[in-house]
């Protein structure tokens, strides 16, 4: 692997980690606060108004509510025996597959009480109810086991009908729910299906099957459940939509023959008490209403639900509702919250974060829709809330980070440039002074004019860089500070400044520039258009303290070459004299910064003594653009 790679995979790993932590426990908390059943209320809000949404459904024509309300002259908010006789009668005649009672009739409402004992003796398709939980109250007299089911409700804390209870223990044994009983009885005599059996086998997790068609049974963490008591067989209640969802006829119809004998024929006839003074009202929110979203219906029609949601299932493919298992649901909000950590590192600017989150909890939302219109209910608030405080807090953190780390490279950046104007200026002045109090052989009386005349321009110097400093803050790097005022502007093109840079330099005090009697120079016009600022300042850096090298080190040099040329590819920068330099092994700080120049614009760098005499300074960098984008 390449070390420039590497140091980016290096880079983008410490990024990612100023994010994944913090996001991570914001995924823990939400997975806690999950887990303790804190978020159950918002999940079953959520379900309810998935449910709701949905497209409308066409009515269930195998399904025929008898509905008996205040206006059917009722005893004690019920109807009397004489008159339940004769609508069982009525209604056999019509020739139903099955009938369901949804009225308890474990006393007599006289009159009619002999009648209507007759009427259970000989009608064999009539399923009867009795309650099991958690108060009893038993069946009618004298009807065997299979033609008995339990019409008891399992209502959730808020009060609302999410489940569907089908079979339950007791101490006579299992029971089998009345919607059970009739979906059995239907399905078995259904001769266009080859009479599909019921099968109950606790072998595996879904304990009801027909066919092929298998009931999901509801776990304790079952979707946005949260240790939930799920004793017997219980399945989610997948409510038919719509507004009109079964054909309803009333108690007084069937007297005055107001109805089509044919909608009952071969279909399921559920009876019960539909007057609003009866207790039998159930709360549900996902059943729309023209008044209220919290619309209580009648026992009589939940059992109808019930049953549609079974047969419809085998017979139509209609979606049974299904959920996920813990780990595959605690994966989906994981997955989620690092997808809010991704947003918030890759998006650009905070607005721009908002907008991605937005959209993307849209995505999600729609996603959890759809998987429940095909059966299957996911978490949803849970990774609303990873997702949106991942994406959009995290952000915060990011931009913390970016400003924190931009404010540490621009300081760096400061004290390089500053030591770069101080290294090619006053510092080469406080070399010669050295190099004059060291070396020259003279009594100190002659050298202090020499000296007080260099001390001098230091001290200018020196000013003048704070002067510059004050001006223009090296953040602001779109100039070039040269001395004496003389201050470049890096938007010009690169073979003009570097022209410009060449002069300057030349005209210092250097010794060994006296001695020189032929200069030669070119610098040839650079597609730039790939050269950042900061690059093109390094390049004028690099000429800078290349002549000033000559200036101060390039004993008897008589010849000096600089050019600036393109060739095969390739851009070169080139300083060649034929002076005594000296050579060392050590690397000065200018050395280093020009091998992290020609590391930055992927090229390369040399300074080689040549064969005779003299000392080549060279800076090469490839003319193709694709060095840029490591800058």
């Amino acid at each position: 692997m390449q070390p420039g790679l590497w140091k980016i995979i290096k880079e983008e790993i410490r990024i990612w980690r100023v994010g994944v932590f913090p996001g991570i426990i914001v995924i823990a908390l939400v997975i806690i606060a999950r887990l303790s059943g804190s978020m159950q209320s918002l999940e079953w809000l959520a379900f309810d108004s998935f449910l709701r949404l949905r497209p409308e459904e066409s009515i269930d024509e195998r399904i025929i509510i008898v509905g008996i309300d205040r206006d059917d002259r009722l005893i004690d908010s019920s109807i009397s025996d004489k008159d339940l006789a004769a609508l069982l009668w009525k209604l056999h005649k019509c020739q139903p597959r099955v009938i369901g009672l949804d009225i308890y009739r474990n006393f007599p409402v006289n009159p009619g009480h002999t009648e209507l004992l007759t009427a259970f003796k000989n009608i064999k398709n009539l399923i009867v109810i009795e309650k099991v939980l958690p108060k009893q109250i038993a069946p009618p007299p004298n009807f065997s086991g299979e033609k008995i089911g339990f019409n008891d409700q399992i209502i959730d804390a808020d009060g609302k009908l999410r489940r569907s209870l089908l079979i339950t223990p007791t101490s006579q044994g299992e029971k089998l729910s009345l919607s059970l009983r009739l979906a059995e009885v239907y399905l078995a005599h259904d001769l266009a299906h080859e009479n599909i059996i019921y099968k109950n086998s606790s072998s595996n997790g879904t304990t009801i099957q027909f066919g092929n068609i298998a009931l999901p049974k509801v776990f304790p963490n079952s979707g946005g459940y949260i240790r939930t008591d799920v004793t017997g067989v219980q399945v989610l209640l997948n409510f038919r939509s719509g507004r009109k969802r079964f054909r309803t006829i009333s108690l007084n119809d069937i007297k005055n023959n107001k109805f089509n004998s044919q909608w009952l024929r071969d279909r399921i006839v559920i009876i019960g008490i539909t007057s609003p003074s009866r207790q039998d009202l159930i709360t549900t929110s996902a059943i729309t209403s023209n008044h209220s979203l919290k619309r209580p219906i009648n026992g009589v029609e939940i059992q109808a639900h019930a049953v549609s949601q079974i047969v419809s299932a085998v017979l139509d493919d209609r979606p049974l509702l299904n959920t996920w298992s813990d780990e595959w649901e605690y994966l989906w909000i994981f997955a989620w919250g690092f997808l809010g950590i991704a947003i918030a590192r890759l998006s650009k600017s905070p607005l721009a974060n908002i907008i991605i989150v937005i959209t993307t909890t849209s995505s999600l939302l729609v996603s959890c829709y759809f998987l429940l219109t095909w059966g299957w209910w996911v978490p949803i608030i849970p990774t609303i809330i990873v997702l949106t405080l991942n994406g959009i807090e995290l952000t915060a953190l990011y931009q913390c980070d970016k400003a924190l780390r931009s404010g540490i490279k621009a300081r760096q950046d400061i004290i390089e440039r500053t030591f770069e104007t101080i290294h090619n200026g006053p510092l080469q002045s406080l070399a010669k002074v050295l190099k004059m109090v060291k070396y020259e052989d003279l009594p100190i009386k002659e050298l202090l004019p020499e000296l007080e005349k260099e001390l001098e321009k230091l001290n200018h110097e020196l000013r003048g860089i704070y002067d510059f400093l004050q001006r223009e803050p090296p953040t602001q790097d779109s100039s070039l500070y040269l001395g004496n005022t003389l201050v470049l502007n890096l938007q010009d093109p690169l073979h003009e400044i570097l022209y410009q840079v060449y002069s300057h330099t030349l005209a210092r005090d250097f010794p060994c520039f006296r001695t020189i009697k032929v200069k030669i120079r070119t610098f040839e016009p650079i597609d730039e258009r790939y050269l950042s600022i900061e690059q093109k300042q390094g390049l004028c850096r690099f000429l800078e303290e290349a002549l000033c090298n000559v200036g101060k080190h390039a004993i008897g040099v008589t010849r000096l070459e600089v050019t600036c040329f393109a060739s095969e590819g390739w851009y070169t920068l080139s300083i060649i004299d034929d002076g005594f330099g000296v050579n060392s092994s050590r690397e000065g700080r200018g050395t280093q910064q020009f091998r992290n120049l020609a590391k930055q614009l992927k090229g390369k760098f040399q300074r080689v003594p040549l064969s005779s005499r003299g000392t080549i300074c060279e800076l090469s960098w490839p003319i193709t653009k694709c060095w840029y984008f490591n800058k």
